[in-house]
Order: structure tokens, then C-alpha cells, then sequence
């Protein structure tokens, strides 16, 4: 199967796949952490290039419930109309199979995106000792089923990131339990 994980720049879920034999590309307009098949570029410039899965990774920062105060205050709506824009086009995007995450996003941008998610996930019910709501829009895929749920010891890990100029990667890097889920049960 030819896999395209769009916006990551880990490798993290692109390894899970390629484990799994299928011929999978990370595309990000950052380098990739894990050698291996990277597009350093735009992903929408490569979207028609006969992918039978897409797993994709957009931009959170003006979409998610947790930023939604900004909004106003610094008056970003014309960044949360095009971060919702690109978000559409990645989930209208001619791929059979398609998987987008993303925290919870706040009304705004689900009154553009225009339907709900399919699922909430949380790393704790994939060996990841961590909270953190993320929501799975899923095309032609079925819901993804906890591998190992963890149930004490958990942290909210991307709260506590501290700020700096690894802040923003840091809370955004795919989680290898996670990567391994899908590869496993969408591969």
C-alpha cells in the first residue's frame, strides 16, 4: 500500500508503516528526524500522486479549543480561516483512505471544517503514560482500538512543555504506540 503521513516531520508513523512493508512517505515542510522517505515540501503539491492512505497531521495552533482565546485577542481569524482551509483540503483530498488528527478544535473552526470528529484517542490507551485528547477524522477507516491502556502514573506531558524554541515540536511529535496502532490496524 503507498502511504503518504502528511505533515510529520518525526518519521515516526511513516517507520510504523514502512515496518508493516508498505511503501510509506512523510511529507512536512521541516526535515525529517528519522532518515528515510521525506518530502521536504507542501503537501497539497503531492496529494494526487496515487495514495491509497493518507494519515495527516495538520497545523492545531489556530484550530484547537485550547488556543481559542487568542483569536480575538491578538486577532487571528484570518489565520484560523486559512489553517481550517488547509485542514479541508487535506480531508476532501482523492485518497481512498484517509485519517486526520487534531486536538479538540474550538466552534470556530468546526462551524468551516463542517462536521465533528470521528473519535477522541488519548496516548494512555496506547502504552504512553500521557493525557492528551486527540481527535481522529476517519475516511473509509474504522475507529482505532486501544492496544494498551495505561491507567496510573499519567502525566499531561504537553502542558508541562516548558517554552523554547523545541516547544512547538515537542507537543506536536506522533507517538511510536500511536504510529504502531495504526500501522497495525489501517495497514
Amino acid at each position: 500500500m503507498k502511504v503518504l503521513v502528511a505533515c510529520e516531520f518525526s518519521g515516526i508513523v511513516r517507520e510504523a508503516f514502512k515496518a508493516k512493508g508498505h511503501d510509506a512517505w512523510s511529507c512536512d515542510l521541516l526535515p525529517t528526524e528519522i532518515p528515510g522517505q521525506h518530502i521536504q515540501g507542501d503537501v497539497l503539491e503531492i496529494l494526487d500522486q496515487g495514495w491509497d492512505l493518507m494519515i495527516a497531521h495538520p497545523e492545531c495552533t489556530r484550530l484547537c479549543n485550547s488556543g481559542v482565546r487568542w483569536l480575538h485577542e491578538r486577532n487571528l481569524w484570518g489565520d484560523m480561516d486559512e489553517a481550517a482551509k488547509f485542514f479541508l483540503k487535506l480531508k476532501n483530498a482523492n485518497i481512498p483512505k484517509i485519517a486526520l488528527e487534531n486536538p479538540i478544535p474550538h466552534k470556530y473552526a468546526l462551524a468551516i471544517i463542517g462536521e465533528k470528529y470521528t473519535q477522541i484517542i488519548h496516548p494512555s490507551q496506547f502504552g504512553h503514560a500521557e493525557s492528551k485528547a486527540t481527535c481522529l477524522w476517519l475516511k473509509n477507516l474504522q475507529k482505532l482500538k486501544p492496544t494498551k491502556i495505561i491507567t496510573e502514573g499519567i502525566i499531561h506531558r504537553v502542558h508541562l512543555e516548558p517554552p523554547g524554541p523545541e516547544r512547538h515540536k515537542n507537543r506536536s511529535r506522533s507517538l511510536l504506540g500511536i504510529g504502531s496502532a495504526m500501522a497495525n490496524q489501517w495497514g
